[in-house]
């Protein structure tokens, strides 16, 4: 019996957690954001872990976490950036769920990340310049993880809806 879990892969400031949390809504499912069940958890913000500890023992700690959602079911869980990146968890969130990599053009990332409300540890005090080089270096690193995605759409403007069906019609083929 196919396992209800949809798992949103993509890079920090693409929409996971919004989009995450309107999906769960039309499917009537739960929502989950891994980056807040691990400071919920761990008791720390994202930002002063990295600060304090490393961002090695951070995937090693997120990885258990996203272990813990293989048992869950009817869930959209919102991964952070890296997740799918580190000890082949693409291909551990695809074989227990559906991913829908949320892709978006380096340009409305920078634009993004420069007025988001909460904190990135990985590109805060960065200028435009630098931003943009290192959002156009970490998806080229990233991407040949976010392409293993079982669904890929433009997160620019996500008509949820439209997604929500795309993802039907995947569960459907897959059960």
């Amino acid at each position: 019996m196919f396992m209800a879990r949809i798992y949103l892969i993509g890079f920090m400031g693409a929409g996971k957690s919004t989009a995450g949390r309107k999906l769960a809504r039309i499917f009537e499912y739960k929502h989950l954001d891994l980056d807040d069940v691990f400071e919920k958890k761990y008791k720390i913000n994202i930002s002063q872990f990295f600060n304090k500890y490393n961002e090695s023992l951070f995937r090693r700690l997120e990885l258990k976490l996203l272990e813990t959602t293989f048992e869950m079911d009817n869930v959209v869980i919102s991964t952070g950036g890296g997740t799918p990146c580190f000890f082949d968890s693409i291909d551990k969130m695809n074989k227990h769920g559906i991913t829908v990599y949320l892709e978006m053009p380096v340009g409305a990332l920078v634009n993004r990340l420069q007025n988001a409300k909460k904190p990135r540890p990985l590109v805060k005090n960065k200028t435009t310049n630098s931003l943009n080089e290192f959002i156009t270096r970490v998806l080229d690193e990233r991407s040949s993880s976010y392409q293993k995605a079982h669904l890929k759409i433009n997160a620019v403007d996500i008509d949820i809806e439209e997604l929500g069906n795309k993802i039907r019609k995947i569960m459907n083929d897959v059960v």
